[in-house]
């Protein structure tokens, strides 16, 4: 097996999510952080990694993977055993729109109401309190009806792409009282054999 190495931010969710699923995994892997904060990622050599300098990163061997979506998508098919992702075109488009849900709505909504709260950036609170309702409300739809995001009894990389900023809303000053089943799905996550948590999710 080839050596993983992630290339994250210990306070970025979407490292978070990778390193997770790996540990989920039970996947060895080397983690070298990248200071975002003092332009570490705009520095040419991860740039040859990450083209846009933005973590996380995976590399495999020789190949390197950017975006955090597409590494979990990689991972499932290559490492997970047929458990984390469907195997059917439908099954694999309806995880692809959570994938997409997480990366815009998701991100856009508790992430962005994060970034405002915690790091102090503009964001146009709002429009992000908007985005979060309406994905909190589809996930909460959604998993008042079953256990994970996806149908079936385990959960699948939809529901690890789309939990840490769904986790981490209370940074972002946004409360997840009026969301039952989601507050269940995330003790469901957390009660996962190899969780690992992150500074605002504690095992």
């Amino acid at each position: 097996m080839s050596t993983l190495t992630l290339y994250e931010h210990e306070l970025s969710g979407n490292s978070y999510k990778v390193r997770l699923f790996l540990s989920l995994l039970g996947l060895p892997f080397e983690a070298r952080r990248i200071d975002l904060f003092k332009g570490a990622g705009q520095q040419p050599a991860y740039l040859e990694i990450s083209a846009l300098g933005q973590v996380p990163a995976l590399v495999d061997g020789e190949d390197a993977l950017r975006d955090s979506q597409a590494i979990l998508f990689y991972l499932a098919r290559v490492h997970g055993g047929g458990r984390w992702l469907a195997d059917d075109a439908l099954g694999q488009a309806r995880t692809i729109a959570w994938l997409s849900l997480a990366a815009n709505e998701l991100a856009n909504g508790p992430a962005a109401l994060r970034i405002a709260a915690r790091f102090k950036r503009p964001v146009n609170v709002e429009w992000a309190t908007t985005l979060t309702r309406r994905a909190f409300g589809l996930m909460q739809s959604t998993l008042a009806r079953q256990p994970w995001l996806m149908p079936g009894g385990h959960p699948s990389i939809a529901d690890i792409a789309c939990f840490p900023y769904t986790a981490l809303a209370h940074e972002g000053e946004f409360s997840l009282a009026d969301y039952p089943a989601i507050i269940a799905w995330i003790d469901r996550i957390r009660a996962l054999p190899g969780f690992v948590g992150m500074e605002g999710i504690q095992p």
